[in-house]
Parts: C-alpha cells; structure tokens; sequence
C-alpha cells in the first residue's frame, strides 16, 4: 500500500512539509518511514523503521534542508520488513543518483532483476522498489527519456515519487492502480498519495497524475510526458475506496467517505435484520454504518471503543502481531447486553478481527451479533500492492458464507453484492481492478509472488 509524497520549493521547509504530508499517509504503512531532500543536486537521506512521530525528531528534520523533498511510509508487499527496505531508496548508478519512493507492487519485478544482473548493476534491498530507481539512474539518456525508457519496462502498479538531478519527479502506471495527485501551495507544486495529505499542509488540489504520465518539476516549472500510453479506461484499486484510503480523501473525484456511506445504505437495502442497535469497526468501518443506520433506523452506537494508540492490525507485517492487535485494539460498551446488534465492517480478509470482536460482543452480553460487511468476500490474491498473496490466509477464499458465519461464531453474515460495491464509488466497473474479489487480473500476474522471494536462502 505504501504512502508517497514529494514538494519543491525554494523558500520553505521541504523535510518539515513532507513529514506533515507523512502524518495524513501513515494509514498507508506502519513498518518504516523517511524522508529524502535535494540541495542543490546533493541528496541525503533519512529512513528508519517505525512510524513518522518515531523516526523524524526535530534535530533531525532541521538536518534535512534543500529546495526539494520526497518522503515515503511503507507496508512491504515484496521485501522483508527491515531497514535495507525502507524508503525513500537511493541508488547511485552511472548516469545519476535517484531517490525513490514507490507505492504499488511490480508483476514483473524478477525480470528487472535479471536484467539488471545481466547488465552488472548490484541491488542492495530485497524490495521490487529500488529496481525503478537502478533503471533510472543507469540509463545514460537525458532525465526525462530515462524515466520514460522505464515506465516502459514496468508491469503492474506503480505509483512513485523521486529525486534525481535537482528535480522533483512524480510518475503513475499506465492502468492508473494506485492514486497519485498534484497541489500547490502558492507557486510550489506537490505531489502525494491521496489527497487527504495536501490538505495537511495547506495545498491546493490541481489534479491526478494522469495514468501513464510522469511530471518533472524544477525551477522552470513543470515538464508533463506521457511517457506510455494509458491502458484502457484504467484499473483503479476498488479496495482503495472500502478500506485503504482515509475518508477525507478524493480518489477519481469521489469522497471516499460519501462512497462508504453509500456502500451501508445499499448493504441494507441488500441484508435488511432486526436489531435494536448499528455497531461500526471503526474506524473504516464507521461511515459504512453511518449508512446503514440511516437506511434502516436502526440506531447508530459506537459500542466498541478503539484505541486509537494501535495501529491498523490488517497490515501488521506477521499474524501473532495482528492478532495480539485485536486484543489491545477494542473493548465493548456495557450498552450492549441484552442487545441484538449488527456489525458493519468494511471486509474481512484473514478474518481474525471479525471472529474475536463477536466473541466479544457476545462475552458483553449481546442477544445476536449480526455482521454486515460494506464489500464482496474477498477472495484473490492482490499482485499490485496489497499484502494478500497467499489463498490460505484469505478466510473466503475456499469457504462459502456459511461457512465463513460459523468461523467467525456470528447470527448471521452478509456481503455487499459487488454489484452494489461498485455503484456506491460511482466509477463504471471498466475502471476499477476488482481482482481481489473476482480473481479477474488486469495483467499478466507472475508465476512466483511470495512476498520474500528475494530474500537470500
């Protein structure tokens, strides 16, 4: 998933932006955080492991400076979670120094791989990230060819952020996968991942990054290259607008939380239930039971506190840590006993959170736990930036929903039909990857994926 973020500007405090720009994406990653700055072509760098607040003090901010600054928070999708891994990566090739922040996954990352050996160009992470940037900065062609000469060469999604030759450069995939925006605040331009995060620092939304599109900011303004064609009416992650995204994001012109509101009114449309109270997961799950109250008049509680001190458990790197998540996560009000209450979740995927929030809720004295889900069983793999490799972690993914009921110890479950899912985001299915709960792949998807394949044995 994974959180991006570049400005250029003279006059400001670049580190000190990108980290506030960081703080809105950290929902995006959890496991590392940094920040790269460009002064005058030289290029430092700091990234470690742990969220935005833990890594960037003051002191080291005030040791950031320069025109120019990407930053980056990450989930690894391919690579293990340590430092080498971080980003942003910088690789010092024979043509230039690149620093790269990247969002997405590649499908054809063991190619490059081998193309690189081939051509005597050493990685030093395990990540499919730091590819882009050795494609990049080993080609001897002028900057903007080089960038496009490697967009070319990318399959999959890639949303990414870089600094190279004391430019800012931002560049989106073809299919347009994961989100990428352009701001401004004044006369500075700045590039991110959603939205959410150029209203943080006071910037002005100017428009997506076209798919396919990579835009060159220095001094004299802004280069726009189309630098491969967009492929199709595009491919969009639906899973973007049902949990990743923060709610006060816009993804192709659509609020996100509106979107979700719309997902609980045609869920209960879809799964009407008698019940004497409306239960979010917060916090994805709470605009979605927003509208499901509304269209039932069932009464919305938040009758499980979070603690919002933990961090998102879907995308804890390993299984012990979610599930240790879960416990820490939330507690059930007294309200419920004696209650017959629905739960609106935004999905279930490995199924964890769902079981043991129901056994909760019951062990609170609830008569029924009625579990309402804004989405479609999720059923695929995700090759394009989401953590779902393997089939056997997925609870739906060879299980019927009555099966998945007994699991999880429910009164009942139900799914948003992916019918009423893409109607509630308001974009024509030709534009979205619903992969994930279709199995349908907007690209050849490749034969070994496992998350650590580059790991050395």
């Amino acid at each position: 998933m994974c959180g991006v973020f570049g400005i250029r500007s003279p006059d400001r405090d670049v580190a000190r932006i990108a980290y506030f720009g960081l703080f809105a994406l950290q929902h995006r990653g959890q496991e590392s955080a940094g920040i790269a700055v460009s002064d005058r072509g030289r290029i430092t760098a700091l990234r470690e492991m742990g969220l935005v607040a833990q890594v960037f003090s003051e002191e080291k901010l005030r040791g950031l400076r320069g025109e120019l600054a990407i930053g980056h928070t990450r989930y690894s999708t391919t690579g293990s979670t340590h430092w080498a891994n971080a980003q942003p990566i910088v690789h010092n090739g024979r043509a230039r120094t690149v620093a790269l922040g990247h969002n997405g996954n590649l499908t054809n990352a063991a190619e490059l791989r081998e193309e690189l050996a081939e051509r005597g160009v050493r990685v030093h992470s395990t990540s499919d990230s730091e590819m882009i940037a050795a494609l990049i900065a080993h080609d001897d062609a002028p900057l903007e060819e080089a960038v496009a000469r490697t967009i070319a060469k990318l399959d999959g999604a890639f949303s990414c952020v870089a600094l190279a030759e004391n430019r800012l450069i931002a560049f989106r995939d073809p299919r347009g996968m994961r989100p990428l925006c352009l701001g401004r605040i004044g006369d500075d331009w700045v590039a991110a991942s959603e939205t959410c995060a150029l209203d943080l620092v006071g910037a002005d939304f100017v428009r997506e990054v076209n798919r396919g599109e990579a835009v060159l900011i220095d001094g004299d303004g802004v280069t726009s290259l189309q630098a491969a064609p967009a492929d199709g009416g595009g491919a969009l992650c639906i899973f973007e607008f049902f949990y990743l995204a923060r709610p006060d994001s816009r993804l192709a012109g659509v609020e996100v939380h509106s979107a979700r509101v719309r997902m609980g009114e045609r869920l209960a449309e879809e799964s009407p239930v008698e019940a004497d109270l409306v239960l979010p997961i917060p916090d994805s799950g709470t605009p979605a039971a927003i509208g499901f109250s509304r269209a039932t008049g069932i009464p919305f509680s938040e009758g499980l506190i979070k603690n919002r001190y933990v961090g998102r458990t879907f995308i804890q790197p390993e299984q012990g840590l979610r599930e240790q998540g879960i416990r820490l996560k939330f507690n059930p009000l007294a309200e419920v006993a004696g209650q017959r209450v629905v739960v609106i979740d935004d999905s279930i995927v490995h199924g964890n959170t769902t079981r043991q929030i129901v056994r909760m809720l019951f062990d609170a004295g609830a008569s029924e736990v009625h579990v309402r889900i804004s989405s479609p069983p999720v059923i695929g793999p995700c090759f394009y930036g989401i953590d779902l490799a393997d089939e056997d972690e997925l609870v739906a993914a060879r299980r019927s929903i009555e099966a998945v009921r007994s699991y999880i110890g429910a009164s009942s479950l139900h799914y948003l039909s992916l019918e009423g899912l893409t109607e509630a985001t308001r974009r024509p299915e030709s534009e979205l990857c619903r992969a994930c709960l279709t199995r349908d792949y907007p690209t050849r998807v490749p034969v070994e994926a496992a998350k650590l394949r580059f790991e050395p044995v």
